[in-house]
Parts: C-alpha cells; sequence; structure tokens
C-alpha cells in the first residue's frame, strides 16, 4: 500500500530542530481561520475545536492549539490533504487516519502533549549515541520521541525490515504508511480490500499462530539488531501486525534504541522473552531464549 509521498522530515534528528515546537504562542485564530481550517480537519466537533483554540486546551486529549498548526502546516505544505478520524487510542498516543495528496491512506500518530507517561520513556533515550542532548520538558520529551521513532523507522525500512513506511515528523505528529485491515481475521473483508479503508490491520495478538510466524517475529529482531542496529525495546504481539499476502510488520518503534545503549542487551533479551512466552502459550514449539540471544549477539 502506498501512502502517496515521498519520505522526508521536517525536523533534524539531534532533538534540537525548532526548540518547543517552532511556533511561538499568540492570540487566539479568529473564526475566518477556524472556517478555513474546519473543512480540511473534517473535525466533527466544531465547537469544541473552537474552544479548544481560545482557551488552549487539549481538545479530545490531542487536538491542542500546537498540534492542530502543526496538521493545518502538514495540509498547506502537500504532505496531507485532510484528516478524518481517530482509528486507536493508547496513553502516550493517538492514531488517526489521514489522507495524502493523492488521497491514499496515511496514519498519523500524534503523541500526547498533556501525558506525563513519557517521563519513564528517558531511560530509552539517555544512553543511546543519537540524542546525546536531551532538553528538559514535557513538550520537548515529546517531540524528540516523535522523531526517534521516524528515525527508528527509517532505518529499518533503509535496512529491508517490514515496518509502516515513514513519511513525514513535524513536532508532535508521525505520518506514516496506513497498514489497513483489509485481510484481517473476521473482518469480513474481500481480498481486494474493499471498504477497509481506515482500519487498522489486526495485531498478532488477534490471528492464528505457528512456527512460520515465531521463526519471522525472531527474524525481524535479528535483522533490526544485524542490518539496522536497532533493539526494539517493547517487542510483543501487540507491536506487530499480520497481513495476507505481506506477512508480519512491527510498528510502534518510539522505544527502539541503537544497540550501543548501555542496556541494549538486556532491551534485546527482554524482546526475545516476551515473543517467545506468547507463542510457547499458543502451543508453538520455541528454542530457548538464552541460546537465541547468543545466535543473535554472537558477530556484534
Amino acid at each position: 500500500m502506498d501512502s502517496g509521498t515521498g519520505s522526508h522530515t521536517g525536523d533534524d534528528y539531534n532533538g534540537h530542530g525548532d526548540g518547543d515546537g517552532g511556533m511561538q504562542d499568540g492570540p487566539a485564530p479568529g473564526e475566518a481561520f477556524e472556517e478555513m481550517l474546519e473543512p480540511k480537519l473534517h473535525h466533527r466537533r466544531r465547537r469544541e475545536l473552537a474552544d479548544g483554540f481560545k482557551k488552549n486546551k487539549v481538545v479530545n486529549e490531542v487536538l491542542d492549539k500546537r498540534t492542530v498548526m502543526t496538521l493545518y502546516k502538514m495540509i498547506t505544505d502537500g504532505i496531507l490533504s485532510g484528516v478524518n478520524g481517530s482509528v486507536s487510542a493508547g496513553k502516550e498516543s493517538l492514531v488517526f487516519w489521514g489522507l495524502g495528496p493523492t488521497g491514499a491512506d496515511v496514519a498519523l500518530k500524534i503523541y500526547l502533549v498533556s501525558t506525563s507517561n513519557f517521563k519513564r520513556r528517558q531511560a530509552y533515550m539517555e544512553g543511546d549515541p543519537r540524542f546525546a542532548s536531551v532538553r528538559g520538558g514535557t513538550r520537548n520529551m515529546v517531540y524528540l520521541w516523535a522523531r526517534k521513532e521516524f528515525r527508528n523507522l527509517t532505518q529499518c525500512a533503509e535496512a529491508g525490515i517490514p515496518v509502516p513506511r515513514p513519511i513525514h515528523v513535524a513536532n508532535n505528529v508521525l505520518a506514516m504508511e496506513f497498514i489497513d485491515a483489509g485481510h484481517a481475521p473476521g473482518s469480513g473483508i474481500g481480498d481486494d480490500g474493499g471498504g477497509a479503508r481506515g482500519r487498522p490491520a489486526a495485531q498478532l495478538l488477534h490471528w492464528p499462530v505457528d512456527y512460520s510466524d515465531y521463526r519471522g517475529a525472531l527474524s525481524m529482531l535479528r535483522d533490526m539488531y544485524a542490518k539496522a542496529n536497532l533493539v526494539h525495546g517493547d517487542y510483543s504481539e501487540y507491536n506487530i501486525f499480520k497481513v495476507r499476502g505481506r506477512g508480519l510488520v512491527v510498528f510502534d518503534l518510539g522505544s527502539a534504541v541503537d544497540r550501543r545503549h548501555p542496556n541494549a542487551r538486556m532491551f534485546l533479551q527482554r524482546d526475545i522473552n516476551n515473543i517467545t512466552r506468547f507463542f510457547e502459550k499458543k502451543g508453538v514449539s520455541v528454542d530457548d531464549p538464552g541460546r537465541i540471544m547468543e545466535e543473535m549477539t554472537s558477530s556484534s
């Protein structure tokens, strides 16, 4: 599935791009701006959007003033043509269904600037030589996390590892390929994928699995380590899509660290243990996690 745009980023990767978002707080946008923005965002709750602009509150936990401005700039820059509704929600981010300039589906991962959960993610930043300087403050951490995930996706894509193709990152918004539910189990969708637009693919958790899936999951971990120089750090059945005709696709790479990180081996062993435990519970024959770890790291 092609998202319709080339891969590029609006910020550099060193965590110092445009500082605290690259937008200065100013007076609340007037009605003319809201009327111009509304058709682009396809937002269903205009009254709440206007209120969020005027009081700089978070709308639906994500659309604060700076986020809406970021989305609007992505539209005016031709990266997006519009934004539809939310398709999934987590403690640290929401994923929206967006449209590229040609109308192709785009996944928009919007990291919440109102959450304190990112503070516990500092261990995945400090020690990673790619991000030597981490500025304080939740907003700076969130923006850097978005750039970090974009970079991790880029390294994996360049190494041939199946991930959602990264498209663009700006502030707390990451645009990437939308992996849809065209062939998800129980979706009622034919092989042509008709009617699946805007529905994300099912996680590995929801599929029947076998030994080939187990080997595939380990192969992605091995390739991330050997070819992309990364350790996922949060690998599990919740962070893998299974797509007919495409196989396994790993996602949610914000936690991934450079293999030079001082805790990289500990994270890798935990990843191996987690995915082994899942397949073992499903009745799949598994190998010894310690031996797998030794094999993956023997050449490093």
